[in-house]
């Protein structure tokens, strides 16, 4: 395989499923051919996904528990973490894809690199130029780890490095939060290498009282000097920086809340300033994105002081049917996410980053919110994404990111993969049919998580769904 990385998913249409067969009609007047491809996972199991017919689709993988995102090794191995499932555990496991089999697509062994661990979302390499050390780095609910790493490793060689603590609990899903996946990224920034992590907020919609909830951290390779450089981002679930745009730009894929219905906000997608001299507030809790502007959440925040105190839901509601939600029934939740205080009243523990200051008050006005780089659907859940150089046939000078799509499927958001380059940052469809209608009724067929570029026009994705690994590239 060709040697390059890069990774994750995003997208889906902001109507309602009534809509659905206009806003497709509109979008496909923009589009080339989608081509339909069944795909095999398992005897008697098949999903069908729509591509543009200049590309073609396999399975690589299949069997892996909640498979979530991708990082090349040095030697040029495939890495990919899995969630096992989506409670809080300690499951979760690093696998090895290897053995490509060029004929049919296929990588013929997965080679499990470490268990027994608490949802380890993604991971990255980096080698240090004065030793060649290369590291793996692992951020997990609690903590970021790092392990050595030997070119040919099936396992770690001694014992991780633990270089930062986390606040490690957070509401169930259901309530709008949960958030306990990290995200971790190596980068140069002005020809230093730092360490990037983003963890996500403790809720939906709440004043936060530890300073790394919904906040991106920079610091050393060796954990040390570690400092704040964004906050209101509700939840960063891809973190990455692209050496061709702006002299190595960092960008995030960040996901709205779910109190203000099923039109708005907007998820979004940014450029992060790289070593800001004051640190950007991207917006939440108070600010929100509708039609790619920010805009003051005029909701009362719940009280920190009153563990069981929720926020007013706003009215009026869309009636929901309690099961109908991924996460399963939800019958005892306000219709667009309870609004609880911070972690669920989690508010008598030490703040681990104490040291790094304190979590920002809620903004009062929107005016110094930094401009969303592009937006997406409300509820559209975007995760993973890579970059397409401009020497690519098909996909060049574009952006590609996995939408994973509404917890509630009848919203419609989501559940594919788009496009859209830095000149029109308007997503586009690149793959669909994670997602159809049936009798009326959402069908969801799987969930695209993570992207790995691995060649020109040719990437990995996952389906954390299904627990499949698919192979996109060229035809022919």
């Amino acid at each position: 395989m060709a040697n390059s990385v890069q990774r994750r998913c995003v997208y889906t249409g902001d109507v309602r499923f009534r809509l659905l067969p206009v806003a497709f009609f509109l979008i496909s007047i923009h589009l080339p051919a989608q081509v339909p491809h069944t795909l095999t996972y398992a005897p008697g199991k098949s999903i069908t996904l729509s591509l543009p017919e200049s590309l073609d689709i396999n399975i690589a993988a299949s069997g892996l528990r909640r498979v979530r995102f991708f990082a090349q090794s040095p030697d040029g191995r495939i890495f990919v973490t899995g969630m096992h499932d989506i409670s809080d555990n300690t499951r979760g496991s690093v696998f090895i894809l290897d053995g490509w089999d060029v004929q049919t697509h296929t990588f013929k062994q997965v080679v499990h690199y470490l268990d027994h661990l608490r949802n380890p979302n993604n991971l990255a390499f980096w080698t240090d130029p004065a030793t060649h050390q290369s590291w793996l780095y692992l951020p997990l609910t609690d903590r970021l780890v790092r392990y050595k790493y030997d070119a040919g490793d099936n396992a770690p060689p001694s014992p991780p490095e633990t270089l930062m603590r986390f606040p490690d609990y957070g509401l169930s899903y259901k309530y709008g939060g949960w958030h306990l996946t990290r995200t971790v990224a190596a980068a140069q920034i002005n020809g230093i290498t730092r360490i990037f992590v983003a963890a996500g907020s403790s809720c939906n919609y709440c004043q936060e009282h530890e300073v790394m909830r919904a906040a991106v951290v920079s610091m050393d390779p060796d954990g040390k000097h570690p400092t704040v450089i964004a906050q209101g981002l509700r939840n960063a679930v891809d973190l990455h920086a692209i050496a061709g745009i702006n002299g190595g730009a960092l960008f995030a894929t960040n996901m709205g809340d779910d109190h203000l219905g099923d039109q708005q906000p907007e998820d979004t997608f940014f450029e992060l300033e790289k070593s800001p001299v004051i640190t950007p507030n991207y917006g939440w809790p108070t600010c929100y994105f509708t039609h790619g502007k920010p805009v003051l959440d005029a909701t009362p925040l719940p009280s920190l002081d009153d563990p069981q105190k929720m926020a007013p839901v706003p009215s009026p509601m869309p009636s929901r049917d309690a099961n109908d939600s991924v996460y399963g029934s939800q019958s005892n939740v306000a219709a667009a996410g309870t609004n609880l205080a911070a972690g669920g009243g989690h508010v008598s523990g030490s703040d681990p980053n104490a040291a790094l200051g304190r979590a920002p008050e809620a903004l009062k006005s929107c005016e110094h919110v930094p401009e969303a780089y592009a937006t997406f659907a409300a509820h559209s859940s975007p995760l993973g994404f890579a970059y397409f150089p401009s020497n690519d046939a098909v996909l060049r000078d574009s952006f590609v990111v996995a939408l994973h799509g509404a917890s509630h499927p009848y919203i419609g958001t989501g559940y594919r993969v788009v496009r859209f380059t830095p000149s029109d940052r308007k997503p586009r469809d690149l793959i669909t049919g994670f997602l159809t209608v049936a009798n009326g009724r959402a069908v969801v067929h799987g969930r695209p998580c993570g992207i790995l570029r691995i060649g020109p026009d040719t990437f990995l994705l996952t389906d954390d769904y299904l627990g499949l690994v698919y192979f996109i590239h060229p035809r022919g």
